[in-house]
């Protein structure tokens, strides 16, 4: 309803505009008269407008350009056939820059387009305010140093996990069927919460006597050993004893120095780790 009062009272005024500068083209009684009367429609209809005094940084000025051109037209156009010479050509071309304006405005409605303007200003300031949030809410994902650490983030530290809020942080290839993990947590100076070896068994379809979880010889409670798979199996014409200190020799040395190994049996490795 109220946007057609608007463009009722913009028709109106635009065929006023075209009356006065019409009967400015033969007397100069018209000029101050229509300019001052363009002036005070053109604050008028600001005033009417909030949206469009009010409207985003971003379009703001141009809407108000927008809006007044109109009545910026109509005053000058006014001056301008005061001033111009007097003659049938100057009077020819003074009426074809009237019917220019009024075509114009009445096919353009600068006063409509202000307004669409501004709200479609505003609607995209609201959609990128609303896409900001969404992004500050949503967090992140997780960025993951490799595969392995991907495989065991998702899979062993989500919430309600057999180890939330741990990390990996290194993993070793011992064997052909051996690795060595270290896990951490998440948040410096808290402790590696206890790891089920039931629930990585479970998970892992692995025997429990396989899986061996102990501390890093040298480092806190923030850090944790875990050993998968089989273990390294030495000559069968080595001692036992010492033969097992010799493979767990190589496995510190480039793992995790000084973790006694226990057993070793036969296991096929999650692919994940391979």
């Amino acid at each position: 309803m109220l946007a057609r009062v608007r463009g009722a009272v913009g028709r109106t005024a635009t065929v006023a505009g075209a009356l006065v500068l019409a009967g400015g083209l033969g007397n100069d009684v018209f000029t101050l008269p229509g300019a001052a009367a363009a002036v005070v429609a053109a604050g008028v209809g600001l005033a009417s407008n909030p949206k469009v005094l009010r409207g985003p940084e971003s379009v703001r000025w141009t809407a108000i350009s927008l809006y007044a051109a109109p009545h910026t037209g109509c005053t000058a156009i006014l001056v301008g056939e005061r001033l111009a010479p007097d003659g049938p050509v100057s009077v020819l071309v003074q009426a074809a820059v009237v019917a220019l304006w009024t075509g114009a405005t009445w096919m353009l409605r600068p006063g409509l387009t202000a307004r669409e303007l501004t709200d479609e200003a505003r609607a995209q300031e609201l959609a990128d305010a609303a896409k900001a949030v969404e992004t500050a809410v949503v967090p992140a994902a997780p960025e993951y140093a490799s595969e392995a650490a991907r495989w065991w983030g998702e899979t062993f530290a989500v919430e309600g996990g057999i180890a939330p809020g741990t990390v990996l942080l290194d993993h070793q290839q011992v064997g052909e069927q051996c690795i060595a993990l270290i896990i951490g947590t998440q948040k410096r100076g808290q402790p590696v919460p206890d790891i089920s070896k039931p629930g990585l068994s479970a998970v892992l379809d692995l025997p429990e006597e396989q899986i061996d979880v102990g501390p890093v010889p040298g480092r806190g409670a923030g850090v944790r050993l875990l050993v998968l798979g089989q273990r390294p199996v030495a000559d069968a014409d080595e001692g036992s004893a010492d033969s097992d200190a010799a493979v767990w020799a190589e496995i510190a040395a480039s793992a995790m120095p000084g973790v006694e190994l226990i057993e070793s049996n036969t296991y096929e490795m999650p692919k994940e780790l391979t």
